[in-house]
């Protein structure tokens, strides 16, 4: 080879190594996984304390696997069932055990129906006996085992089933489900999206009895969406969806006792909401908590189901909302532990029986934002908090008694533990803004680290070949509150130059975006706006969450008023930073979010040059009861907080730039709300583009649809920011 040639590839190798450690992140990677992160998928403690399962995927065979793990070696020790040894599946995407762990649930076929809902063939698996049982011909909803794993309880086409494993016979429970009208043992529509549950029956302790609740949706109004598809003719889907203002469903609860196969209602007094029903410890009892309309007075009632009797345990008030979590847990002797805001914080109580208080146990200008569980022989409660920051997560233990509390896992960043069932160990999640996550193996009881068990170290190499800028936290003095913040510079930032500034906020009741963790996939597209030369900033305004009841709750009754007055302050503030350009601002944001980046362009028009609003909402009086009323009461009430702050009663604010993206498909946010707002930026004679993906919900996916989406809001923002 000529010396000149050689100098020639060398040079190209050259220019290649550059181009490779420059290379910037493309929307097109970013939905094609390139960047996923690995984890421990359906991580089950089993009841030894010693062992656990864990689902993997084999993506090449397309077999999945429930393998079972020790937590002393971290070794592999066996597999309890992969789909390679059933012939009658392919692969399973969930399992669960039955409480003495002799059968497990493995779900095929799943579609989705709504956010949280889902259809499926469901089998149960025995795991002495390797003998796999279909439950249903058809797909079924939400099925449980029993306690002893004989029977399986399901939902089909509204109402109750009890299938028998051995006989293979199956008993109706319910007979009155009917679609739009009646439902049995899941929730509606609002309860599902608003109260984030979905199957609403439970097996009590010993599996002789079910409870469930009963929705009445008769005088729900209808919503209807146009399906297009590929059909000749649209179709159209209905369902009940009750607006601010509107009928909800009448809501009872049931008891069914497998020995009589009866049915008894059990009379509650007519409560307007039934969040969450419980079994406690003891067969015979069983807990219920009810919420009126206005959602701040949250009661927990015993239910003794020997005589059908209920009684009241506990009662939570709040001026504004109180909040309905899954933190109840009812330990060996039926006390349990409840979580509060009552003080300012929310923290953890531990109630007798009774329902009188014992304890206190945790306490602090912070906020417990995950109850783990409790140790009782050594008097443990574990918990999630906000201690070391609100933007970051610790895991902590505390005696019952509020005393002897340790610091288990507190490195900045976020942290959450899943123990074993003997709480002698846990394993950690750990990620921040700079590290995504690892999973590695801890003592409970000092939180000593055993072992590291897993980690992304091959995504961060990989990533050190793309233009990558790590986030800046920081906070920000806006109207009297110091609020966190992110920034995000360009890779070749130089502090002498002017960069257009875009702004990202969510900003909706109790919600955080500024967190110290690893990147989801908006973050990856930030990262491909600052690789343009673009400042991305995202600042958490009044009423997001983990700064306290008040700091959260001082936007009640006036949605989005005082969160877009923030952005705009924020926005102004920023814009005063030298390597700022303040003729070049941008904001954006999905659902909420998008509310705000509307209301933040009309309100803040001599701010804001540009903005992208994502299936926004565009008036509070098209949104769900649950939600909207939580934070607003009815539109009868409350008049002005709807209609001061929606967005399409000022469309002729409008100056800049401006998208607006919807689904047609959007069980949640309707479309309506950018139909209604297109029509008054017309009305109005204002410029401005807009989108709508046929057929897309909430989350507008599928396909190539996210790809197409974030390429259309990157050529938007570099056309006009």
């Amino acid at each position: 080879m000529k010396k000149s040639t050689l100098l020639l590839f060398l040079f190209i190798g050259m220019l290649s190594a550059i181009h490779a450690q420059n290379q910037p992140i493309t929307v097109e990677e970013i939905y094609s996984g390139e960047f996923r992160t690995e984890g421990l998928d359906a991580l089950r403690s089993l009841k030894n304390g010693k062992q656990y399962t864990v689902l993997n995927f084999d993506r090449s065979a397309g077999t999945s696997s429930i393998d079972k793990y020790d937590y002393a070696t971290l070794e592999k020790v066996g597999s309890v069932v992969s789909s390679s040894d059933l012939p009658e599946i392919d692969n399973f995407s969930s399992y669960k055990f039955s409480d003495d762990e002799s059968k497990l649930l493995l779900a095929t076929e799943v579609e989705s129906i709504f956010r949280r809902s889902t259809l499926g063939i469901f089998y149960v698996y025995d795991v002495e006996m390797k003998a796999l049982t279909r439950i249903s011909e058809g797909k079924i909803r939400e099925p449980a085992l029993s306690p002893d794993g004989q029977q399986v309880a399901y939902v089909a086409e509204n109402n109750l089933y009890l299938f028998d494993i051995a006989s293979g016979e199956t008993m109706q429970i319910t007979t009155d489900g009917v679609k739009n009208r009646i439902i049995n043992g899941v929730t509606d529509w609002v309860y599902e999206e608003e109260f984030a549950f979905v199957r609403a029956f439970a097996w009590n302790a010993d599996g002789t009895k079910i409870a469930f609740l009963r929705f009445d949706e008769s005088d729900v109004p209808e919503f209807s969406m146009d399906v297009y598809g590929e059909n000749l003719y649209p179709s159209q889907e209905v369902f009940k969806y009750p607006k601010a203002g509107e009928n909800n469903s009448l809501v009872s609860l049931h008891l069914f006792d497998l020995a009589s196969e009866n049915t008894v209602k059990i009379d509650l007094g007519n409560p307007y909401y039934i969040p969450r029903i419980q079994w406690m410890n003891h067969p015979d009892h069983l807990s219920v908590q009810t919420l009126n309309r206005h959602q701040n007075a949250l009661k927990l009632h015993a239910v003794d189901t020997k005589d059908n009797s209920v009684r009241l345990l506990h009662e939570e008030k709040d001026e504004a909302y109180v909040d309905v979590t899954d933190d109840l847990t009812f330990l060996a002797d039926d006390s349990f532990i409840w979580t509060s805001e009552k003080d300012g914080y929310n923290h953890i109580y531990l109630y007798d029986q009774e329902g009188e208080l014992m304890n206190r146990i945790t306490k602090g200008p912070w906020e417990v934002t995950r109850y783990f569980g409790y140790d009782q022989k050594e008097d443990k409660v574990y918990y999630q908090s906000t201690e070391n920051g609100s933007i970051n997560r610790g895991v902590y233990s505390v005696e019952s008694d509020g005393q002897q509390k340790k610091a288990l896992a507190a490195e900045e960043g976020t942290n959450s533990a899943d123990f074993s069932a003997d709480f002698t160990y846990f394993i950690n999640t750990y990620s921040s803004a700079t590290t995504p996550p690892v999973y590695t193996l801890h003592k409970a009881l000092n939180g000593k680290q055993l072992k590291e068990i897993k980690n992304n170290q091959a995504l961060l190499t990989k990533l050190k070949d793309y233009q990558f800028s790590p986030k800046e936290f920081s906070t920000i003095a806006i109207n009297g509150n110091d609020l966190n913040m992110y920034m995000i510079k360009p890779i070749d930032f130089d502090p002498s130059k002017e960069y257009p500034l875009l702004m990202y906020q969510y900003s909706g009741p109790g919600s955080q975006s500024v967190a110290n963790q690893w990147f989801n996939a908006r973050d990856y597209w930030h990262e491909t706006l600052a690789a343009k030369g673009y400042v991305i900033a995202c600042v958490d305004g009044r009423g997001t969450g983990f700064k306290g009841r008040d700091f959260k709750k001082v936007t009640y009754l006036n949605l989005v008023k005082y969160e877009t007055e923030d952005q705009i302050a924020a926005a102004e503030k920023l814009s005063e930073l030298s390597y700022i350009d303040e003729e070049r601002t941008g904001i954006w944001g999905w659902s909420f979010g998008g509310h705000m980046a509307t209301n933040s362009i009309l309100k803040g028009n001599d701010v804001f040059e540009v903005a992208i609003a994502v299936a926004p909402v565009t008036s509070w009086r098209f949104y769900d009861t649950i939600y909207t009323e939580r934070f607003m009461r009815t539109p009868e009430e409350n008049p002005a907080g709807y209609d001061e702050n929606s967005p399409f009663n000022y469309p002729e604010l409008l100056k800049g730039k401006y998208l607006l993206i919807h689904g047609s498909g959007d069980d949640n946010v309707h479309v309506q709300n950018s139909m209604r707002m297109i029509e008054a930026l017309v009305q109005a004679n204002k410029p401005f583009d807009w989108a709508i993906y046929p057929d897309k919900n909430h989350g507008i996916y599928g396909g190539m649809t996210r790809v197409h989406l974030f390429n259309k809001m990157s050529r938007f923002i570099t056309e006009n920011l």
